[in-house]
């Protein structure tokens, strides 16, 4: 049997980079997997992979009404929901002078914000469901600090508390929250940011060597561990968090 059969899944960011590949992952396993995203056509592109069990849905995760219109869907379709992957993020990068006000609000109304309503959504139909796991999806530099991510590393930082608190607070509801703290991954996001470099192929070499693996991450070796905390695999498993980062923080 599937590891995660007869589980709902929600994912934000499901459209691309980890948030698909996690989506696809828990699909896999047997998940029903309810897409979150702004990009509807990407969205629909990964359910088309995914099969009858995904189901798309365009929304903001920063508005509450947004939250209550993909609960509602997603519990009309299923009746339950015992996984969310709070993925969704943005990163502006530059240091606390060069990063505008209006960079700092949205960095922290997408990384943390959404993060607080969509978790704070989720757990009454969890506990009806006898218990859940939400799994947030943090960085390395809400561990240890970076330069010229004065805004990106706090809100990661933030999340990193926040999944703490949670997970000692509904231990007793059977709701596990832990953290995935990625290092540097190939996805859109970064790949704009190093975009933008003076020299994006210097860039790459300089991220490339900090990391004692030898290569950058991919979305994929993200979901394997998200399975896994979705899983009943990890029932003992609560206010962790599993730096993925090819070697980064042990140097």
């Amino acid at each position: 049997m599937p590891r995660l059969a007869n589980k709902v899944a929600i994912v934000t960011g499901a459209g691309s980079g980890i948030g698909r590949a996690c989506a696809l992952a828990l699909a896999q396993e047997g998940a029903a997997v309810t897409l979150v995203g702004r990009r509807r056509d990407r969205l629909e592109e990964v359910a088309r992979q995914i099969g009858e069990s995904a189901m798309p849905i365009s929304a903001d995760v920063t508005k509450q009404a947004d939250i209550d219109g993909v609960l509602a869907q997603t519990l009309s379709r299923h009746g339950a929901i015992h996984v969310l992957v709070n993925n969704a993020g943005v990163l502006h990068a530059g240091t606390c002078e060069q990063i505008t006000e209006k960079q700092w609000d949205e960095t922290f109304s997408v990384n943390v914000r959404a993060v607080w309503l969509l978790s704070r959504a989720v757990l009454p139909t969890m506990r009806r469901a006898g218990g859940g796991s939400i799994i947030n999806i943090a960085s390395v530099l809400g561990i240890n600090g970076a330069r010229n991510r004065a805004a990106y590393a706090p809100s990661k930082g933030a999340v990193v508390l926040l999944t703490k608190c949670m997970a000692v607070d509904h231990a007793s509801d059977k709701i596990r929250v832990n953290a995935i703290c990625p290092s540097f991954i190939e996805t859109e996001l970064t790949a704009e940011v190093i975009s933008k470099a003076a020299d994006p192929e210097a860039v790459r070499r300089e991220r490339t060597a900090v990391h004692p693996i030898g290569r950058l991450g991919r979305p994929e070796d993200i979901s394997g561990i998200a399975v896994y905390l979705a899983s009943e695999e990890s029932a003992w498993v609560t206010g962790s968090l599993f730096a993925i980062d090819g070697g980064y923080l042990a140097v």
